[in-house]
């Protein structure tokens, strides 16, 4: 048995061409969607997510604005642009790239970006809405992962889950989008004692918590679902997951590679926000 691979390129190639009618429907409708992105200091990591989210906006049509600050931008500094582009109504979405410097409070900075923009989802308001289900919008690594079960037709509805990873950006969202599709969601993490018995009574497992060969093949029951949300580099420098995926794609029916996995899907569902954004407030004003 060899485990068909959920591939995320394709599957955002796919996406990002109904994407680019939808931005041309706004565009004729008197709406250019807009996205602000903020890069403060030289993170070289958050550099290169930053130029892939950019180049993605330029793919579909969506607008993007680039702002580049350096390491010693004050927190009231950047606090105050985004209030104005909380009011810029142009701009639809914001996302501040993390991490910030030190000296920057983040949750502060997340918190001043206006619930309405939070591309991200990473804004109590939003996560609130997650969590009791209502309108909003869902972070998007967990909800690309979603998107990927959706692809391969998998029902989710009476299935056992196993996020391995509790992150407010990964693995709390990830276990309330599972929920919401009627899965049964065990959350796993550092102190979780026995992690490969929770892990053999899975049929869909997502790993999300930035460790190497945190899954191994002897924790995977035959036919499981894997989802490799991880992004580390081995001991030769190569780019891989959480999982071991020679081991474990002769185990699972489905596996996502890195790269080439939840990577995409994470900026597709960027631009699936933004777009949602910006034909909200095409209601809104019309």
């Amino acid at each position: 048995m060899s485990a068909q691979l959920i591939d995320g390129n394709a599957l955002s190639q796919q996406m990002r061409v109904d994407f680019s009618a939808r931005t041309q429907s706004l565009i004729s409708q008197g709406t250019t969607p807009g996205l602000a992105v903020i890069l403060v200091g030289d993170n070289a990591a958050s550099q290169v997510y930053v130029r892939n989210k950019v180049k993605a906006c330029e793919q579909v049509g969506i607008r993007s604005v680039l702002e580049k600050y350096p390491e010693n931008l004050s927190e009231a500094d950047l606090l105050a642009r985004v209030d104005k582009l909380n009011h810029d109504p142009s701009i639809h979405g914001i996302l501040v790239q993390l991490p910030l410097p030190a000296h920057i409070d983040a949750d502060k900075v997340t918190e001043a970006i206006s619930a309405t923009k939070d591309v991200d989802g990473f804004h109590v308001a939003n996560a609130g809405a997650l969590m009791t289900g209502l309108p909003c919008f869902w972070p998007c690594t967990p909800h690309g992962c979603m998107k990927m079960l959706e692809s391969i037709g998998y029902d989710l509805k009476g299935k056992h889950a196993v996020v391995i990873g509790r992150s407010n950006i990964v693995g709390k969202p990830m276990a309330l989008m599972l929920l919401q599709k009627n899965a049964t969601v065990t959350i796993c993490h550092s102190a979780t004692a026995d992690l490969k018995h929770h892990c053999l009574q899975a049929d869909v497992i997502v790993a999300a918590v930035g460790k190497l060969n945190v899954l191994t093949a002897d924790m995977v029951k035959p036919g499981a679902v894997v989802i490799d949300v991880g992004m580390n580099r081995d001991a030769a420098g190569k780019l891989c997951g959480d999982v071991d995926f020679e081991g474990i794609r002769q185990v699972a029916s489905y596996i996502t590679p890195v790269p080439g996995g939840v990577g995409p899907m994470t900026i597709t569902m960027l631009l699936s926000n933004t777009l949602d954004s910006a034909q909200q407030s095409l209601s809104v004003n019309t």
